[in-house]
């Protein structure tokens, strides 16, 4: 019944996290992994729907991308520019660490130029 929801949310495109907090909110189910016996992000890879990027780092591409953006539009804000390059280490050493768990393939790369596509 559980996994089935958890499906089902995948389905529509919903990350683990926000599926967890709708099972959290409108089924009453605090922990998955108590009811289930494991994690959402488990279910997910058994039934083949888990997310190529992990969750995190996704959102860390997402964030970098949406600063570019502000960046093409305000060429001289100094500290977004800062912030980017924060964010951009961020995600160089988050992805080092995918590739050392064996979570991201060892030839994935983090370039700003294809980034766009993989947060569209």
């Amino acid at each position: 019944m559980v996994e089935e929801n958890i499906c089902k949310f995948a389905k529509k495109g919903l990350t683990p996290s926000q599926i967890g907090v709708i099972l959290r909110d409108s089924h009453g189910i605090a922990q998955v992994k108590s009811v289930t016996g494991s994690k959402i992000l488990r279910i997910l890879k058994a039934h083949g729907l888990a997310p190529e990027i992990p969750e995190d780092l996704y959102h860390l591409i997402k964030k970098a991308v949406s600063i570019r953006k502000h960046l093409e539009r305000n060429r001289k804000d100094k500290d977004s520019k800062f912030r980017l390059i924060l964010v951009e280490s961020r995600i160089h050493r988050l992805a080092r660490y995918y590739k050392k768990t064996k979570k991201l393939p060892p030839v994935w790369k983090y370039e700003s130029t294809t980034a766009s596509t993989l947060v569209a």
